[in-house]
């Protein structure tokens, strides 16, 4: 029998006693930084309570929140559902289901707003587009709930990022629990070999998409190349694209983050580097756990022609470590029919959600959200692959 869960505040993450593990190992290099300074101070459009959650073999973030209704969405269901869904009806090619869903995501703001929907306590919550789980037991996952319950009796439990193919299991488990299944966006994943790999079709636009790093005079640069002075740069390279070009919901990494990820090895960063200016022109940042790899920085200097093929050249560069590592590359949302053409599959992700101790009042957001979604939602997404 594994030993019961302690959650700790961010104020006694010294005490810790880490597992010997290399999640815990990472949790510790993750976690005790961010005692020590504010989050914001990191990630700029982030406040909450962190905690830590110490398990057996691990140690899980877990962030608290009450309202912060401007925070970014890797926090907030209200930015992510609301906010965030308002911003990217621009991607319907539909004039009337844009019309339809702005009046509705309006109405259903209000609703969020009035059920407290920010309340919300996320479970190994790395403040990032897209959280990786370690391999959880179940005694492990009923026990930290029970305790997560008992200490926040008024807020909804989240576990966000779960997918099928990658977390079956756990959505199982937390089904079974209670927990209702809310569809957060569709994702793409990869595989570089096996049954699932890209066709010939594929294989081509990859190879056509890597030539252009000499066509226009780039080399990838790896971790073991960048160094402090360079952090400012991708900081700029990923705010040009995640912030200004997409959305300002998404996590505002700054300059201070970026050290934090490359000296404490938290994110694998790479780059492209012009080799007659010697400046940095891409960024990708990469983690892994349990055979899965995600990016949740991408960025590249906008302001370059869209003929130099930035974005494809950075993504050429991120399939090949992906494929070299052998390693399900778990590609987040968005540019779907590039990544489709590529040999990304879709499939749905989910936030699992506990509100069962909470009035019918404070439910009835998640209820809704859960129906339109289901019903709606989905097949928007799936029918208009995005």
């Amino acid at each position: 029998m594994c030993p019961s869960p302690i959650l700790f505040d961010s104020h006694s993450f010294e005490r810790i006693d880490w597992p010997r593990t290399p999640d815990g190992d990472y949790a510790k290099r993750f976690l005790l930084p961010l005692s020590r300074r504010p989050i914001d101070a990191f990630v700029p459009n982030i406040k909450a309570d962190l905690y830590a959650l110490r398990l057996n073999d691990t140690v899980l973030p877990v962030t608290v929140n009450d309202t912060e209704y401007d925070n970014s969405y890797v926090c907030s269901p209200y930015t992510h559902y609301a906010s965030y869904a308002r911003q990217e009806l621009y991607l319907l090619r539909s004039g009337a289901a844009r019309f339809w869903l702005r009046g509705a995501t309006h109405a259903l703001a209000l609703l969020l707003k009035a059920s407290r929907f920010n309340r919300a306590v996320h479970v190994n919550n790395w403040l990032l587009s897209t959280n990786l789980y370690p391999e959880l037991g179940a005694d492990e996952t009923e026990e930290a709930f029970r305790l997560l319950l008992a200490r926040f009796p008024q807020h909804t439990i989240v576990f966000r990022s779960l997918c099928r193919t990658i977390n079956g299991d756990l959505m199982d488990r937390l089904q079974r629990r209670g927990f209702r299944l809310v569809p957060s966006r569709q994702v793409y994943l990869w595989r570089g070999s096996g049954p699932l790999a890209p066709n010939a079709k594929a294989r081509w636009l990859l190879k056509r998409d890597y030539a252009l790093l000499d066509k226009h005079g780039y080399e990838p640069v790896g971790p073991e190349s960048l160094k402090p002075e360079d952090m400012p740069r991708l900081a700029e390279l990923y705010r040009a694209l995640y912030l200004d070009k997409y959305s300002y919901y998404n996590p505002q990494f700054g300059d201070a983050f970026f050290e934090l990820v490359r000296s404490g090895k938290l994110l694998e960063l790479h780059a492209l580097r012009h080799k007659e200016s010697g400046r940095l022109d891409a960024v990708l940042g990469c983690y892994d756990r349990g055979g899965v790899m995600t990016t949740p920085v991408f960025g590249y200097d906008t302001s370059l022609p869209q003929q130099t093929g930035l974005y494809r050249m950075l993504s050429a560069v991120l399939l090949d470590i992906a494929a070299a590592k052998g390693l399900l590359l778990h590609e987040s949302s968005g540019a779907a029919q590039f990544k489709r053409n590529r040999g990304a599959v879709a499939e749905i992700e989910y936030s699992a959600v506990y509100d069962r101790h909470l009035p019918v009042d404070r439910r009835m957001g998640w209820f809704v959200l859960e129906r339109l979604l289901n019903g709606v939602g989905v097949p928007l997404m799936e029918k208009y692959k995005l």
